[in-house]
């Protein structure tokens, strides 16, 4: 939620920076002398703006592939893997029928989930 509101922040900067940008170099208007400083300031903000947009933008496309992860990682082997953990570590309730000292069997070892693509 934190980055939804910064990411809605920036680009309502950002959209103001271009609309100044937009006002001090529409066709037919000379900026003046003094204009020029804040016509090169506004054009250093827009490139900070998008910049931290594209960085929280990013950080939403982490969150979404992590989640992702998680929701597919409760079907495959990870899951099983995990349960497995759980169970060797003593913190999951023992079956009925079976006596707490017996080992667990251990699960399965092997590679995990093939990723989507490239992550950077």
């Amino acid at each position: 939620m934190h980055i939804r509101t910064a990411l809605a922040i920036t680009d309502n900067a950002a959209a103001v920076h271009q609309d100044r940008l937009h006002a001090l170099t529409r066709p037919g208007y000379v900026p003046a002398y003094y204009e020029v400083d804040r016509l090169v300031s506004s054009a250093a903000d827009l490139r900070v703006a998008l910049a931290e947009s594209g960085a929280h933008v990013q950080a939403i496309r982490r969150v979404v592939e992590a989640r992702k992860a998680s929701s597919t990682a409760d079907r495959g082997p990870a899951a099983s893997l995990s349960r497995a953990a759980i169970a060797r570590s003593g913190l999951a309730p023992h079956a009925p029928g079976r006596l707490p000292d017996q080992p667990v069997p251990a699960a399965a070892v092997g590679p995990s989930a093939p990723a989507s693509g490239p992550h950077r």
